[in-house]
This record gives structure tokens, sequence and C-alpha cells, in this order.
């Protein structure tokens, strides 16, 4: 799954920003300033993506604000608003053995330490004290999900990348 040309959704262009092109920038990234180390994006316009140069970039106020090669005024940074912002996943850096990209971590199935399958990791939610996983899974037809705090070695006991499997201290009818 850790595939060189696998795309990393990194964020979303937001609203146009001034008159010469600027646009805001919704950052996935931890800390919301890395996405700017990035000084090309693939962008999802429609259903196509396109490489698109990051001109220029800055923080702006608890934003992100960015200039596109080729946005030159509000109407053009207008079409863009909405587009998903990607790179490739061979341009991360690696990551140490306790280090995890949340991308890798999504579709992974979540078991108890009893096996107990909980579900897959649909997504995370940033809560300020610690990550939250939100699990997913059908019962009767139903989805429910399941959300379980990102406490590693407390509630996360092991995350096996090669099976995309994590392991969890968790009860099952929480």
């Amino acid at each position: 799954m850790k595939g060189n040309d696998t795309r990393v959704p990194l964020g979303k262009l937001g609203a146009a920003f001034g008159v010469k092109g600027w646009i805001k920038v919704t950052s996935h990234t931890s800390p919301k300033e890395n996405i700017l180390n990035y000084p090309k994006w693939q962008l999802k316009i429609g259903n196509d993506w396109q490489v698109i140069e990051v001109e220029q970039s800055r923080p702006h106020g608890k934003t992100l604000v960015a200039k596109l090669a080729g946005c030159e005024d509000c109407d053009q940074a207008q079409k863009l608003v909405g587009s998903q912002i990607a790179i490739f996943r061979s341009q991360l850096p690696e990551t140490n053995d306790d280090e995890y990209y949340w991308s890798d971590l999504l579709g992974m199935q979540v078991v108890t330490k009893e096996d107990i399958i909980l579900g897959t990791v649909k997504e995370f939610i940033e809560t300020g004290s610690n990550d939250v996983l939100v699990v997913t899974k059908k019962d009767s037809g139903k989805s429910i999900e399941c959300l379980i705090p990102w406490l590693q070695d407390d509630v996360i006991i092991n995350v096996n990348q090669e099976d995309r499997i994590i392991s969890v201290d968790w009860d099952p009818d929480f």
C-alpha cells in the first residue's frame, strides 16, 4: 500500500483570496504549514489530476494562502475552489518505526487484544489532546462507528503495516 505512485492527500483549496490569484489552503498536515514544503502539488480538478507549481505561499492568520502558477486573478482561483491537494507517497519523508502517516492507516482492520474485529479505519479526528480513530463496521446491514483514542502503548497495542491490522486494548461494547 506504500507504493511510490500512490497519491497522498494533503489538503484542499478553499476560497479565493484577494484579486491576484491567491487562494486559501486547508491543510491536513501536522503542523499545517508542512503542506507549504512541497513546491509542486497535484490538484484533482474535476476527475483529472494536474501538477501545479506553488509560486508563493505563506501563513495568513489562522489559515494558509498560496499563489499557484497560471492562476492570475480571482476568477481563475475560484475555478480551483474545492480541489484536492495531493503528492506522491514517495515525496514524503520516511517515518520511524513508531510513526505513521494517517493515509497509511486508512482502511486497516482494527481488532481487540482478544481478536474481536471492531471494523476498519475510516478517518481520524484531531481533538487537541490526542487523535481519535474513527472505525466503522457493518452490523445487520447498518454502519456502526466506534471512536477509539490514539494513545500508543495504552490503547493502541500494535500497528502491523504489512498485515494492515491495528491491535487495540478496547472494549468492543464501548
